[in-house]
């Protein structure tokens, strides 16, 4: 072969191997992410959430409040208001069942995911649902509950707010309510390959 030639073929373009796999992360393959739940279902869901977390953030200053009138109440004018403990107790169990069901949306619990991601597809999306359809349960029976104590205690009155006291078991109603619709989105989704998106994204 001439200095020429040799010249021309080390200058010609030689084209790349193509991987005829598809890309990782690309729709229809394994590793693809699964796309977020649109239905209006799930758009409910997601506002009642946002509006949950709303709320919750409203009490948690309403019961930094409570707390600071009953501190100056005390040690500036002597005189600590009735109402500021009762209000903070009563506020945060409304905080903390809004929390709870907003995490059984959002994917806020603590969860053991280390055996289900060794479960085959079909067997993982099985027992998440069953998951899913366990915790709804759950919540449903904490509504029955919570309303049976509601009604039991409605007639009586917080000595130190004056409202009923069936309102403290009135949060459980609420949560387990929400849990129930929650749960049920998860379950839609899951059955639809979808992904719930957190209502704070």
């Amino acid at each position: 072969m001439s200095a020429a030639a040799s010249s021309s073929a080390a200058l010609s373009p030689v084209a790349p191997a193509v991987d005829p796999s598809p890309p990782v992360g690309v729709a229809g393959t394994p590793d693809a992410a699964a796309p977020a739940a649109r239905h209006p279902y799930t758009r409910v869901c997601a506002w009642l959430s946002k509006a949950s977390l709303i709320t919750a953030v409203v009490m948690l200053i309403a019961i930094i409040v409570a707390v600071q009138a009953q501190v100056v109440g005390r040690y500036v004018f002597n005189n600590t208001p009735t109402w500021a403990e009762g209000l903070a107790l009563q506020l945060v169990l409304y905080v903390t069942a809004l929390g709870v069901a907003v995490g059984v949306r959002d994917a806020g619990h603590i969860g053991l995911e280390s055996l289900v991601s060794l479960l085959p597809e079909t067997w993982r999306l099985k027992l998440e649902v069953l998951i899913h359809a366990l915790v709804g349960l759950f919540g449903a029976l904490m509504t029955w509950s919570g309303w049976l104590w509601t009604r039991l205690k409605w007639d009586e009155l917080d000595p130190m707010l004056g409202l009923p006291v069936g309102l403290d078991y009135l949060a459980l109603v609420i949560a387990g309510v929400l849990i129930v619709l929650f749960s049920i989105e998860h379950i839609v989704a899951l059955i639809r390959h979808e992904e719930v998106v957190p209502s704070w994204n």
